[in-house]
């Protein structure tokens, strides 16, 4: 698959696609209990865990060889009072720096950010976590040290910066919001910005802090992406590749205050950042194929209205084939008939002698100019007085 934006469609606005690390033991357990349990309390309508070919791989970064193939793990749960019917694929892999997993879900209409993040439909969520690690699913997939749903302060170093900021902006799965702060906050200005994003949002969002001190550090280091960091505001750093007529000025903060308070101004350009129409991130056109294609947690009507799809395509395809069959069929009695025809007809006369061509003629008077055959007796040349041969 070419990673250019040309190649790279564009997901619909239904499908809510994320990506992360899940650095504690046992993960596999830790989705099976999290499905278990919200399926008791009605969260979901269902859950199953298919058989995957161990040969299959989410793209990206190779598998650890010797370790198990991916794991896949499919939910239906509904939203909107009822109404509207989401279904979620969630891949699970080995790398070399932890259980990879990505995560895409589809509604049956546009996706409302209100709605309940699909990453809690699989991972514990809030108090849930127990010990072992089972809260350490967070974590930014291509860049150490990175998680979600919690503030990343920003490394001291100049160059540090630079390298994470830049790495974390090419990874499409997540949104990276940059935020300076303008005096050391308090312990509510402490807590992460994303605790106050809707359901849908918070499970994207990767916060990036920056030091009253890092003012100039940082834009530094944003620089070459084309944007800048306003004091005691914030910034969301361009998609990788920006989608055409993208203005990154239309997602930068004036002002964040850092007091507890609600963020208005930032959460609608967040909003209008995730529904922008932009390149599906590496890997997402085949996750949301495979999750239409491979889907196997269907409830009874699905699976009639699928055999019934399947019967009206062979039906389709035998219509086709009696056509085709219909058509070779006349075509071979007309070439029979214009056989026949032909046959029965009179063969014309042919004159008794014919001209020789011009090609003929030519022939012969080439054969006339052939050399004489090699060890031959030379012919015998007559007397100019007397007429004889020479003997």
């Amino acid at each position: 698959m070419s990673n250019s934006a040309a190649d790279r469609a564009v997901l619909p606005p239904t499908v809510w696609p994320a990506r992360g690390r899940h650095a504690g033991p046992d993960s596999e357990e830790v989705i099976r209990r999290i499905l278990r349990r919200r399926k008791e309390t009605g969260a979901l309508d269902d859950f199953a865990e298919p058989t995957v070919p161990a040969d299959s791989a989410v793209p990206g970064e190779a598998t650890v060889p010797g370790e198990a193939g991916p794991r896949v793990f499919e939910a239906r749960w509904r939203v909107d009072d009822g109404t509207v019917t989401v279904r979620a694929r969630l891949t699970l892999v080995t790398r070399q720096a932890g259980r990879e997993w990505q995560l895409v879900a589809e509604a049956e209409r546009p996706w409302d950010e209100a709605w309940p993040s699909p990453a809690t439909m699989f991972w514990p969520d809030g108090d849930e976590a127990g010990d072992g690690g089972e809260a350490a699913w967070d974590y930014h997939p291509a860049v150490a040290g990175l998680r979600l749903r919690t503030v990343n302060p920003l490394p001291a170093d100049d160059k540090d910066m630079r390298r994470v900021l830049r790495d974390a902006a090419k990874d499409a799965w997540c949104v990276n919001l940059v935020v300076h702060e303008a005096m050391t906050p308090d312990s509510l200005g402490r807590l992460p910005l994303v605790r106050q994003l809707p359901p849908g949002l918070a499970h994207r969002v990767v916060e990036h802090r920056a030091t009253p001190q890092q003012y100039r550090a940082v834009n530094w280091a944003v620089r070459d992406l084309g944007v800048e960091v306003p004091r005691g505001g914030a910034v969301l750093l361009p998609p990788d590749p920006a989608p055409s007529g993208y203005d990154a000025r239309e997602y930068a903060v004036r002002s964040v205050f850092l007091d507890g308070s609600e963020s208005t101004e930032l959460i609608a350009a967040l909003s209008r950042f995730v529904a922008l129409p932009k390149p599906a991130p590496q890997g997402a056109e085949e996750a949301l194929a495979d999750l239409r294609d491979n889907w196997t947690l269907m409830t009874l009507e699905e699976e009639l209205a699928r055999e019934r799809e399947r019967v009206a395509q062979y039906a389709e395809a035998l219509e086709a084939m009696t056509r085709s069959r219909d058509l070779y069929r006349e075509a071979a009695e007309r070439a029979g008939e214009a056989l026949a025809a032909l046959r029965d007809s009179p063969s014309p006369a042919l004159p008794t002698t014919q001209a020789a061509s011009p090609f003929q003629q030519l022939t012969r008077v080439f054969k006339g100019l052939r050399p004489p055959k090699e060890n031959a007796e030379p012919t015998a040349m007559p007397d100019e007085e007397t007429g004889k041969t020479d003997q």
